[in-house]
């Protein structure tokens, strides 16, 4: 079926555009044409196009691309990892704007890490809305940095977890790892088995972490948290990252795990492109303001936009796309075109999704529709309408 999308203003991934008729068939974007002050110029939209013709009002922008979701809409991945876990986490997310993201596990057992990968396989045979594959966050981390990560699931790598790795029906693969404690060979094995390794969660000086970068690593977990620090006669993982000129890195902009001050410098050193929004969220997304669970026998506590484990530590965020972004705005004083390009390209480039992240014909008809304040009224997967705010309802 062919559909017409007349939108009052759309960001192509460059630039804010103008009215312009957007035609999606079979979830793909297939036509894009302007509409001046006299109107539609209907000579040039394929007339099955105009049967079903829906008129926004807003802006519509690309949706937005996550690599690091540990949970949502109550539900935490470690705690249920299945089908309907990820699928839960999946519709809490279109809520604010999120069409595409890896469902990710911390630090597990590895008969927790096979039944994940098993419901992400069949969340990618089924089509399931939004899961283009799974990010290991863990279990090959620092036990010195390793957060809220269980200090006794912590381990060297095996061939149980490198098989699980290389599997072949799961989608985009992301294992975050800690170089000092997994070698160069294995690095390179999971590279030449489609894994993207990302470096985290590590204290491993400059050397150890370039030696990774070589190796095939092309990536790092939230910068700045959980990793060793910049100095000025160790450079640490943050200085690797920073120097780095083909890694990507991932960024929380919630206030809270990164100073504003440092975030903006990381962004002006590192090439165009290389940052990305994520936002590490945990179950209380889209939940309200007093949710709390529990993660491996600790309860952690919801306090505003902050999540912290009873120990104190932080323990991942109620962040979500759409208000990454406009922290980015706000906090960081970037552009609103930069902070989307952070939520969609980006990512998209990161994980050579080269059909997402743009407003384009040919491009995969991810869209998300915002209103005046910036905020998600209507969230589309594949040209396919998955979310509608109550607001934006009662306003059409």
């Amino acid at each position: 079926m062919k559909q017409t999308l007349i939108v009052d203003k759309y960001f192509d991934g460059q630039q804010f555009k103008q009215r312009a008729a957007i035609t999606v068939e079979q979830g793909v974007i297939t036509a894009i044409n302007a509409i001046d002050e006299k109107g539609l110029d209907l000579q040039f939209v394929d007339e099955a196009a105009l049967e079903n013709v829906l008129h926004l009002h807003g802006t519509l922008v690309p949706g937005f691309v996550d690599v690091q979701v540990n949970g949502g809409g109550g539900a935490l991945f470690n705690a249920q990892p299945t089908l309907e876990c990820i699928k839960t986490i999946g519709r809490a997310h279109a809520q604010f704007g999120t069409t595409g993201f890896l469902p990710t596990l911390i630090t597990d057992q590895v008969d927790v890490m096979a039944q994940a990968a098993d419901a992400v396989a069949m969340a990618i045979k089924s089509n399931a809305a939004g899961v283009l594959g799974i990010h290991f966050e863990g279990p090959h981390l620092s036990v010195p940095k390793k957060g809220v990560h269980p200090q006794s699931f912590i381990r060297s790598i095996s061939d149980e977890e490198l098989s699980i790795f290389s599997r072949k029906d799961l989608g985009l693969k992301v294992v975050t790892l800690a170089p000092e404690n997994v070698s160069v060979e294995v690095i390179k094995t999971l590279v030449a088995n489609d894994v993207k390794v990302c470096l985290g969660h590590s204290n491993a000086d400059y050397e150890t972490v370039v030696a990774a970068l070589d190796a095939g690593a092309d990536g790092f977990t939230h910068l700045f948290n959980a990793m060793s620090g910049f100095g000025s006669r160790e450079p640490g993982m943050v200085g690797a990252a920073l120097e780095s000129e083909q890694a990507w890195c991932g960024l929380i902009v919630d206030g809270h795990h990164v100073h504003s001050a440092t975030a903006k410098l990381a962004i002006k050193v590192k090439p165009q492109g290389k940052v990305m929004l994520v936002t590490d969220a945990m179950p209380p997304v889209g939940m309200g303001e007093n949710a709390s669970f529990e993660l491996f026998g600790t309860e952690v506590v919801r306090q505003g936009d902050r999540l912290n484990a009873k120990s104190g530590e932080l323990a991942g965020c109620v962040l979500d796309m759409v208000g990454a972004v406009n922290n980015s705005v706000t906090m960081l004083g970037l552009r609103h075109e930069e902070a989307l390009r952070m939520a969609s390209l980006y990512p998209a480039q990161y994980l050579n999704k080269h059909t997402l992240g743009k407003i384009e014909i040919g491009q995969q008809a991810d869209f998300v529709l915002l209103n005046s304040l910036n905020t998600v009224s209507q969230t589309y997967i594949k040209g396919e309408l998955i979310y509608t705010s109550s607001s934006y309802s009662k306003q059409v």
